[in-house]
C-alpha cells in the first residue's frame, strides 16, 4: 500500500553504513528525509548521494536528519562510497540503508510495478518530528533530484507548521507569505503585527513572520 501525506511514516529496523538503527528512534524528535536509490554504482545516483554529502550543513541547519536507501547488500555501499568520495569531490557523512531483502523499499512503496522488479524509483518522503509524511516525491530513474527545492520545501513545511500561513509559487526563504483562508482580518491583524496586503478576500500577502 501506498505510503500517503498525512500517514505515520512506517518504522522499521535496517543496517545501515553507519550501524543498526531502528528509524523512528534514528529520527527522534526532528525533521528527516528518506531518499532511495535505483541500485548501487549507478552514474545519477553517485552525483545525488555526493550533492547531498556537500550541503548536509544546511540540512542540519534546519534540523534535517538525511538517509538513504539502496537494495545493494553493505559490502556494495561500502565500495560505492569510495566512488563517491572520489568522483564527486566530497566524504559521506550520513548513512545508506542496505536493504538487500527490500523491507524498506517494500514498506514504502518503493518498487514501482511497471520498473524492473529489483530497482526502486527514486523516492523522497520528508517526515515531520511526529513521524507523518509530509511531503512525497517520485522521479524516473533517469532523473536526478533537486535538493535546493528539497531545503525550499522543508524551509515551508517548517513555517508553517508553525504559523497560519501558506507560500506562494516559487516562494523562497525570506519571501512573503499568504495567510491562510480561515483567518480572518481581524485575527491577521493580531497575528501578524507587520501588516499584510489584501490582493483579494482571499489572497492576503505578509512578510514572513519569523524573520
Amino acid at each position: 500500500m501506498a505510503v500517503r501525506l498525512g500517514d505515520d511514516a512506517p518504522n522499521f529496523t535496517a543496517e545501515t553504513t553507519e550501524g543498526t538503527i531502528n528509524f523512528h528512534e534514528w529520527l527522534g524528535n526532528g525533521w528527516g528525509i528518506l531518499f532511495s536509490h535505483p541500485k548501487d554504482y549507478t552514474p545519477v545516483c553517485t552525483t545525488e548521494l555526493g550533492t547531498v554529502a556537500k550541503i548536509t550543513p544546511e540540512f542540519k541547519k534546519r534540523g534535517v536528519k538525511v538517509i538513504a536507501v539502496s537494495v545493494d547488500p553493505m559490502d556494495s555501499h561500502k565500495g560505492w562510497i569510495n566512488d563517491i568520495n572520489e568522483t564527486q569531490k566530497t566524504t559521506m557523512n550520513y548513512p545508506i540503508i542496505a536493504d538487500p531483502e527490500k523491507k524498506v523499499a517494500t514498506l514504502y512503496d518503493m518498487i514501482h510495478p511497471n520498473a524492473i522488479d529489483n530497482m526502486t524509483v527514486r523516492s523522497v518522503f520528508i517526515i515531520g518530528p511526529d513521524k507523518k509524511v509530509k511531503l512525497t516525491l517520485t522521479y524516473p530513474a533517469s532523473c536526478g533530484r533537486n535538493f535546493d527545492e528539497l531545503l525550499r520545501v522543508i524551509d515551508s513545511l517548517q513555517l508553517t507548521s508553525k504559523y497560519k500561513v501558506a507560500t506562494p509559487a516559487n516562494w523562497k526563504d525570506g519571501e512573503d507569505c499568504i495567510i491562510t483562508p480561515a483567518v480572518g482580518d481581524a485575527e491577521a491583524q493580531q497575528l501578524f503585527p507587520k501588516g499584510f496586503t489584501t490582493v483579494k478576500p482571499y489572497l492576503r500577502y505578509t512578510p514572513q513572520p519569523n524573520r
